[in-house]
């Protein structure tokens, strides 16, 4: 098996390329001792009807290639057949600039939904928020539609306008967002200083060079003689990117132990992402800030840190998205990218729909400062507004309005140790979803 660098693309943490030798072919006469062969006949009996009697011609490839997509789509939202022309697309997407619109997506129960518009994206300025449910692209129903479908339906020439149907929590009604295409370049670290001591670094998403961008970041921050006391990491809206940039960012933190395993069926799958003792470690203080945007490869940063009480986590709970998907390379130049793994946090924690829970919630904070802000909105403009989150506006750290970047700053420059806070506010144990290893 070769393995090679995983790349990111956009709704996935992590796709490991490796060649599969295809051997044992099973001749006709021992074919009809497969335990399959019954469907196997019925599959060739149904295709032989439809290349004869559907009302268009099509040829063998066609059908054979439905039967191929239909049977991974079957199985979850992010496995998928790749033709020639879509896995030759794939090897070029991690380039860090294409047009679009800025939006990391999912498929949840079949229908198509936003995991987190990217920070200073045409997405992000119009408001799209993680959670919303895209009914239609440019007035077509999604209903049924493949992730690479609805990815390519949004993409564009930069300046060309697209048409999302959004439906949210909340909304009486359909509401349309007209978007226009950009190219669209993700600076993957921001940074801001806070006080005298302490820092503000977000990690947008997970890029190539996220571990160096934060670490020139830090050393930015910490200018002449002044050593940071404390930062805050905030992954809020990070819809994840680079499995091995997840590790080496805890491993900035982390200076032993485990950060991340996967586990599968396929013994190959199996595998642990440790901390390296070598290299640069912070010390000092580390809150971290998710809310429900916040995906895959910033979960991981966010439960390692916390399981290894390295950093107390504030904000929602996280969006619950961490399977590995692998590449598996075809004889014919196409491919297959099938789920083939989960990934779990140090203490065995499962992060697929269960997402990371913070140690701090501020959801009722959060949902109580909206409701205020709408109603003052409200009376100011003598009509009802639409809440939105101020996740979505704010691309500055703002202490005044920011109520989870203000309660982690409190507790940055407090004396309440991670392990002191979790003692004083140790709650009831009701996670069942630890695995045992």
């Amino acid at each position: 098996m070769l393995i090679r660098k995983p790349l990111s693309f956009g709704l996935f943490i992590c796709l490991v390329f490796f060649f599969v030798s295809h051997q044992g072919y099973c001749s006709d006469s021992n074919l009809k001792f497969s335990p399959d062969y019954k469907e196997l006949k019925l599959f060739r009996q149904v295709m032989e009807i439809v290349r004869k009697n559907y009302v268009k011609e099509v040829t063998d490839k066609e059908l054979i290639q439905g039967a191929i997509s239909g049977m991974l789509q079957s199985l979850d939202p992010h496995s998928s057949y790749l033709t020639e022309d879509m896995f030759k697309e794939l090897q070029v997407e991690t380039k860090g600039e294409f047009g679009g619109l800025g939006i990391e997506i999912t498929l949840d129960g079949g229908i198509l939904t936003v995991v987190s518009p990217i920070e200073d994206t045409p997405a992000f300025k119009a408001g799209i928020k993680p959670g919303d449910k895209i009914i239609k692209i440019n007035g077509e129903p999604t209903k049924n539609i493949t992730l690479h479908t609805a990815v390519q339906q949004m993409r564009g020439p930069k300046g060309s306008k697209v048409t999302l149907t959004i439906m949210r929590e909340g909304f009486k009604k359909l509401k349309d967002f007209s978007i226009t295409r950009d190219i669209i370049h993700v600076h993957s670290v921001k940074k801001q200083a806070l006080e005298p001591g302490y820092g503000y670094v977000k990690i947008v998403s997970f890029q190539e060079t996220t571990d160096t961008d934060l670490m020139a970041a830090i050393k930015d921050l910490e200018t002449g003689d002044k050593r940071l006391k404390g930062l805050v990491l905030d992954l809020r809206n990070d819809p994840g990117g680079l499995l091995d940039q997840a590790v080496k960012v805890s491993n900035l933190f982390i200076d032993k132990g485990l950060i991340v395993y996967t586990d599968g069926r396929v013994k190959d799958q199996r595998m642990e992402f440790r901390a390296s003792p070598a290299g640069t470690h912070y010390k000092f203080k580390i809150a971290v800030l998710i809310n429900e945007g916040s995906a895959s490869a910033s979960e991981i940063v966010a439960g390692a840190l916390q399981d290894h009480d390295r950093a107390l986590v504030l904000g929602t709970k996280s969006f619950g998205k961490a399977s590995v998907q692998t590449i598996i390379p075809l004889d014919n130049g196409s491919g297959l990218r099938l789920t083939t793994a989960y990934y779990y946090t140090p203490k065995g924690r499962h992060i697929q729909k269960t997402g990371i829970l913070p140690d701090v919630d501020m959801k009722a904070e959060i949902q109580k400062q909206e409701d205020e802000e709408s109603a003052v909105e409200e009376k100011k403009n003598g009509k009802k507004n639409e809440k939105q989150s101020r996740f979505n506006k704010e691309t500055k750290a703002d202490l005044e309005k920011d109520i989870v970047l203000k309660k982690a700053l409190e507790w940055l420059k407090s004396d309440v140790s991670v392990k002191k806070f979790k003692q004083e506010h140790e709650k009831p144990a009701t996670d069942t979803t630890a695995m045992k290893r």
